[in-house]
């Protein structure tokens, strides 16, 4: 929502009925609400996109009851510029609303050259949250992840990183990110000798890569922790765009780092018969694809990105229908299996 402050300067207000309508989960057993849908900014922020529709997607998203924007150090292209762009937008349109917002940010992978900045020593993990509270022009964060385990660095190490950061203010909860059940229950065991409020571990989580189901989500309720999920369109696979096949511009019509052509004519087939199964049920194939990860207890939040407002309108239309019968889910189990 905009309105003229003055000529020409066009100043943002929130929509006061943001709340009406969005869906609140819990994040394990925490006092932490998140929206069941979150923005990430790992795409679509950096200094080689368009800030003004960057800006339309923040809007938008705090508009439909999107509480919690998703960072990274290393996120861009380049790193560190998607942080400061939304440092940027933060200041202009999100300062009034900072007590009602949910940021995170992550450090763990590959962010300036030399041997502190990477991995899970006290040393990168301190040193990035610095800088990326002056990239964002904060004074904390809300939680703050290590991104992914460290195999070298001793696990006490990068957990007591977190509890200090954590004591100093520099943010108010620790996560974890990318951590298998036997480290997340490791992690737990320290944080909570260490009386740290530890509420999360975002992790990548779809229909087509169901790992956190072989052990993470029980370990996520024996610790209390919540799930927060990423990828949840396996990169664009759970979407109508591989419907009648791979078009040039797409991803895998490109070959990216992060789909490539065999990926999606090896589960074409099944894209095209889970959307069967949408159109039955009213929806999109996105759209039940994130519907089908939060109808998980530990899930508190899918994590989507977004080109567009209008791509984001789209994905939070998946809370319209939550609910999944026993056939469905015998069925879609039976597809993605």
């Amino acid at each position: 929502m905009e309105t003229n402050d003055k000529p020409g300067v066009k100043k943002y207000l929130a929509n006061k009925a943001r709340y009406d309508s969005m869906t609140y989960k819990r994040s394990g057993k925490s006092g932490v609400l998140l929206s069941a849908l979150s923005i990430g900014l790992w795409h679509n922020f950096g200094f080689v996109d368009d800030i003004e529709n960057s800006r339309d997607i923040l809007r938008t998203a705090f508009d439909l009851g999107i509480t919690h924007f998703d960072l990274a150090n290393n996120y861009g292209p380049p790193p560190g510029s998607a942080e400061t762009n939304f440092g940027t937008i933060f200041k202009q349109d999100f300062k009034l609303y900072r007590d009602e917002l949910f940021i995170a940010t992550k450090a763990g992978y590959d962010m300036w050259s030399g041997p502190y900045g990477n991995f899970g020593s006290r040393k990168y993990l301190i040193s990035s949250l610095d800088q990326s509270l002056k990239r964002m022009g904060l004074d904390y964060v809300d939680i703050f992840y290590h991104h992914r385990p460290d195999p070298d660095t001793p696990l006490e190490e990068t957990m007591g990183a977190l509890a200090d950061i954590v004591r100093q203010g520099k943010a108010l909860y620790a996560g974890i990110s990318n951590y298998g059940p036997e480290d997340t229950q490791k992690a737990a065991t320290m944080l909570k000798d260490l009386n740290v409020p530890f509420i999360l571990n975002q992790v990548k989580y779809s229909m087509f890569d169901r790992w956190v189901e072989d052990g993470l989500l029980d370990t996520l309720d024996d610790t209390g922790l919540g799930c927060i999920a990423f990828s949840p369109l396996a990169q664009g696979m759970l979407t109508d765009r591989y419907l009648k096949g791979i078009p040039k511009n797409s991803r895998a019509g490109n070959d990216s780092i992060f789909l490539n052509a065999d990926t999606v004519n090896t589960n074409i087939k099944k894209i095209q018969s889970l959307n069967t199964i949408a159109v039955k049920r009213g929806q999109k194939l996105s759209q039940m694809a994130i519907a089908w990860i939060l109808r998980q207890k530990q899930v508190a939040s899918v994590l989507v990105g977004a080109s567009s407002s209008n791509q984001l309108k789209d994905n939070v239309k998946a809370l319209d229908c939550l609910d999944f019968s026993e056939e469905e889910l015998i069925i879609i189990d039976e597809i993605i299996r």
